[in-house]
This record gives C-alpha cells, structure tokens and sequence, in this order.
C-alpha cells in the first residue's frame, strides 16, 4: 500500500512553468531554493525557501515563475487521500493553512524521504504518521471525500476520454459528442472543470504514462503508444505537467535501491 499511495519527485532547477492542472493526491512541497508561487482561481501563494506548501486533491492550480533566473528547487510528496485518511484514523481532511513555516514539519519530511530512499517501510509508517500529525494543525476534518471534477455536463465525454487515453482526439468530435459546436465546447468545457479540453487531454495522458514507466520501460514506444507526435513532445509536455523530464523520472526510479 505504501508504495503505490506515496511518491515523491525532486526538482532542482524548475525553469518552466506548470500550466492549469490538479492532482488526485495532495501535493506536499518542501521548497528548497527560490520562491514557488502557486496560482488559485481566486488567490496566489507565495512559498519561499524552508517553507512547505500543500495542494488538497482536485483543486486546480497553476505554477507561474517569479523569475526564470531564479532556479527553484523542491521535493514534493504525492500523498494519495485514502493514504492520507488511514494516517488520520480514517478522517477527511483539507489543508486550509497551505504554506506551513515549521523546522519540525521540514525535518520529518527529509527523514520520510531518505526512509522511502532505503524503502524501508517500518521507518515510512513513523515519519508518515509524525509528519502528517504535525501537518494537521492547518487542516480542518471533512465528512465527504475531496471533490473530484464537476463533469455534470461532460460526463459522456469524460468517460471517453479516460477509456481511449492514448489514442489521439479531436476536438470536432469531441464537440460533437457533446451536441455543441467546437468554440462552445471548450468554452463550457472550460467553465465546467477550469481547464480547455486539449490541457486536460494531455495532462490526463501524461499522468497515465507516468503511472506506466518503470526502470526498463522504453520511453520512445511509450511516447508513440500515448499519440505523442514525437519523443521531443513527450518529454517537453511530461516536464511541463511533472516538472522533470521522463528520463529523469525514470533514472530516479533506477536509483532507488
């Protein structure tokens, strides 16, 4: 359960910008270097070095640069919400404090790190507990799970994207799926979720290959296999969505013992 609920990336030199995206899991960033923004719909958030911030699942956010010279680095915690509600004792929670100044958050995240390193699974389940014990502070308890997308009126079409992820899409039949014309689609489209259909095609295409690459996956058929034009438009578009590139995500993968 560990391991297919809790992942972590590092990034060193983040030089691009995400784009509108979420994530199914919370988002648990230990800034290192640089100053991280992270755009809501309504608010911006400012992490600065030594700092964590924390995205709750499904909530759609944007990742600008203050300064591209600036060289952000970070390690960021994917931890999944049923991961989460076993470490709560079976409660729902959703960060409403999303930057957390606090030594003893940022100690227990780099020991929970080096534990998941080592894969050693009796030191994750310590760390785990002591660093979400001391993360939830800023949290406030939730009867319902996160939220997922409101897909009320693209249900249809969100299904079929999810069953046909690695084929390639146009958004003509897309839109006729949708009894609409192509400009009216991605504008509801948009209205409904906070993201154009075509950036949620490929983050939802990327974040499928990600679960896919192991240390001997070859990453060029891979990249063909999800419709990607190329392996130079794979990796740009896999680095914009995670913020490394697949080679990179899959050599941490070989480095792990």
């Amino acid at each position: 359960m560990l391991f297919d609920n809790l992942e972590y990336i590092s990034i060193t030199n983040q030089t691009t910008e995400f784009p509108k995206h979420f994530h199914e899991t919370f988002c648990i960033s230990l800034i290192h270097k640089g100053i991280e923004q992270i755009d809501f719909d309504n608010r911006s958030l400012f992490s600065e070095s030594g700092s964590i911030s924390i995205t709750n699942p499904y909530e759609i956010h944007s990742n600008p640069l203050l300064d591209k010279n600036s060289q952000l680095a970070f390690d960021t915690l994917y931890v999944s919400n049923d991961l989460m509600k076993h470490v709560t004792k079976g409660k729902n929670i959703r960060f409403v404090n999303r930057k957390i100044n606090s030594p003893q958050a940022n100690q227990l995240f780099l020991d929970l790190k080096k534990a998941m390193d080592l894969r050693n699974p009796k030191a994750i389940v310590s760390y785990l507990s002591q660093f979400v014990k001391t993360l939830k502070q800023h949290s406030e308890e939730s009867e319902n799970e996160p939220l997922e997308m409101d897909f009320s009126n693209f249900k249809q079409i969100n299904t079929y994207i999810e069953n046909h992820i690695t084929d390639s899409f146009c958004l003509e039949e897309l839109s006729q799926m949708a009894h609409i014309n192509k400009f009216g689609f991605i504008k509801n489209f948009k209205s409904a979720t906070g993201l154009t259909p075509m950036n949620y095609i490929l983050m939802k295409k990327i974040f499928s290959c990600k679960q896919m690459i192991v240390a001997d996956s070859n990453l060029t058929e891979l990249a063909y296999h999800y419709n990607f034009t190329d392996m130079a438009h794979f990796s740009n578009t896999f680095k914009r969505y995670i913020g490394i590139s697949p080679k990179a995500y899959q050599t941490r993968l070989i480095d792990i013992p």
